[in-house]
């Protein structure tokens, strides 16, 4: 008896029997496991490999994209709006910009005084003649989402910046631009959250590294689902979680909480992958941004 797949689902185009939600970066098609071949971005169908072996191929970077913003719009894009957070804090002082500490996630808002702030409730504060700047507890819940585009040090920033385009250019082809750019921010979010929920409430926290970290939970889904060993991502992944715990001034909240959150978008994208689960997929990735945004209502109850 051979396989049979319901209609409207997309099928391996060598067998008609398998389902995939994974196509060719070159042609199009869609390929299952067994006929996958790993390129430089994304992966191939067996005959467009032949025909790459015989073409001559197009100038790329190190990490294997396609040069230019039309082959990673959103990869592009992020990393732009990064830069450019980047820029207006250090045109309005650096460490001691007001744009910082008004993106910068914090549980506990403070008041701004002369000489660098103290915890103090907002009406006292107020009296006092100081500017209130507010934390995710008095209301600042878009520090959820700002404290990822948001960076001080230009280290911090380009090393984030070089592994959002390195993750960037393998995902982002291979999930689509709008479902990478939807991944990308859930997992800032769920970051954000461990951050409320685990960091010290007065401190603050900045970094696109839960996103990032949130995209290598992703990678790590999608090689299980697809067959492939973890081995080349176990350094990686094992660097990353060095860094994670014994890096100094690292939030280990945001890489923890960015990684979960990864994991679970890339559960959902494949478990629901079928073009008729499309309209699934989206509602799954909304209740778990609900549910995101709920764990920070009660914490904001308890504090």
């Amino acid at each position: 008896m051979s396989e049979t797949t319901p209609v409207g689902v997309p099928v391996c185009y060598r067998h008609p029997g398998r389902e995939t939600h994974i196509s060719c970066q070159r042609c199009g098609r869609p390929i299952c496991p067994d006929c996958m071949a790993s390129a430089s971005v994304g992966f191939q169908c067996p005959e467009c490999v032949k025909e790459g072996h015989r073409s001559v191929r197009q100038p790329k970077r190190f990490t294997g994209a396609r040069i230019g913003f039309r082959a990673l719009p959103v990869t592009i894009s992020l990393i732009g709006v990064n830069v450019l957070v980047w820029l207006s804090i250090i045109l309005t002082g650096g460490s001691g910009s007001r744009i910082a500490d008004f993106f910068a996630i914090r549980l506990q808002g403070y008041c701004m005084t002369p000489d660098g702030g103290f915890a103090v409730p907002r009406s006292v504060c107020r009296a006092s003649g100081y500017s209130w700047m507010p934390g995710v507890d008095d209301g600042a819940v878009w520090q959820l989402l700002t404290s990822t585009f948001t960076h001080v040090s230009i280290i911090h920033l380009a090393v984030n910046m070089l592994s959002l385009y390195m993750l960037g250019s393998f995902l982002e082809p291979i999930v689509g631009r709008l479902r990478f750019l939807v991944f990308y921010l859930i997992s800032g979010v769920a970051g954000s959250v461990l951050v409320v929920w685990a960091a010290t409430p007065a401190g603050s926290t900045v970094g696109a590294s839960g996103a990032i970290f949130g995209l290598l939970g992703v990678l790590v889904v999608l090689f299980v689902r697809a067959g492939q060993s973890l081995s080349p991502l176990l350094p990686i992944l094992l660097i990353n979680a060095g860094i994670t715990f014994f890096g100094p001034g690292i939030s280990w909240q945001g890489h923890v909480g960015g990684f979960v959150g990864g994991l679970v978008v890339a559960g959902i994208f494949t478990q629901l992958r079928a073009d008729r689960k499309a309209p699934l997929q989206w509602a799954a990735l909304g209740g778990f941004t609900l549910v995101l945004l709920a764990l920070v209502g009660v914490r904001m109850l308890v504090f």
